[in-house]
């Protein structure tokens, strides 16, 4: 899986938005199979246009995070918030501030709302469910 330094970095060595979205949609395809028995209500993620399942769980009190979408740029930033949560403490995760690594990468303003709103709801989810993780295990 791949980190958020090293999308950052890729993304700072790639000038043109039509390679940073070949870049989005291969981060998508190299994220790990998400078993259909896995995409329930319980794993759908509610405010996205297109269909994201997202599963959240600790392993020694880091965040793990897995993920997948219907949608191949979506499935991208599915795998972008994976590298940039994953590993984590849990508890730290609600107070990082994605929205200034996501601005590094200036997402925002290369994607439509939907695709934005979208993007906002699985970082409200992995918030939720991270804070919701690390009060079970305290």
């Amino acid at each position: 899986m791949t980190n958020a330094d090293d999308i950052a970095e890729a993304f700072e060595l790639i000038d043109d938005w039509e390679e940073r979205y070949r870049y989005v949609i291969e981060l998508g395809r190299e994220l790990p199979e998400f078993p259909d028995a896995l995409k329930t209500a319980a794993t759908k993620v509610e405010g996205c246009v297109s269909q994201v399942w997202l599963r959240t769980g600790l392993e020694g009190g880091k965040l793990v995070v897995q993920g997948d979408s219907d949608a191949m740029i979506v499935r991208g930033l599915v795998a972008i918030l994976i590298g940039y949560y994953a590993g984590r403490p849990a508890a730290e995760v609600p107070a990082l501030d994605v929205q200034a690594f996501l601005s590094r990468l200036q997402l925002s303003e290369h994607l439509t709302p939907q695709r934005s709103n979208g993007l906002n709801s699985m970082v409200k989810r992995i918030r939720a469910d991270a804070a919701r993780l690390a009060a079970e295990a305290a």
